[in-house]
């Protein structure tokens, strides 16, 4: 019984390492609601303004967020992708210093493909399940269904101070 136990942390534990090691648990969610007492994080809120909606999103403490936020403000074209995202060409490639390889997208998660150099937001949940190169920059706030539309969507991003 007792190898049993030891076998079930040690599976357990391989499985945690390995969704870590993917991206698919992300360590550095500045949206998390557990905070250590006196730690200072540097959450980063932005406004994402879509034709005919303005939307809230909570971005992530990681290199590439910080490096996405230099380019604030940001007016861009969001065309529709695989019918589950849009995406924008960004100006420049932005920062994967420390990224994982790439993550399993969910329905709100704001990214960046560095394959491609562009912003991703999905509005529909992935059925290509884990993309490699993709960074997740931050998680929309509220519902996306302003965004769940074929028609390409004039964008503006800035950082909320």
């Amino acid at each position: 019984m007792r190898k049993r136990k030891l076998l079930s942390v040690l599976l357990l534990t391989a499985a945690l390492v390995g969704a870590i090691a993917l991206g698919c648990v992300d360590t550095n969610d500045s949206a998390s609601t557990e905070r250590t007492p006196g730690k200072k994080t540097n959450t980063m809120k932005i406004r994402i303004k879509l034709d005919n909606k303005t939307l809230t999103a909570t971005l992530a403490d990681n290199a590439t967020s910080a490096d996405f936020v230099s380019l604030l403000p940001l007016t861009l074209t969001l065309k529709n992708y695989a019918s589950t995202e849009k995406i924008g060409d960004l100006p420049k490639q932005l920062s994967t210093e420390g990224a994982p390889a790439g993550c399993d997208p969910d329905v709100g998660d704001i990214a960046y493909y560095a394959p491609w150099g562009n912003l991703a937001i999905f509005y529909k949940d992935s059925s290509n399940g884990y993309a490699r190169g993709l960074i997740k920059l931050g998680k929309i706030d509220e519902d996306v269904g302003a965004l769940n539309t074929t028609d390409d969507l004039k964008t503006t991003i800035e950082l909320i101070k």
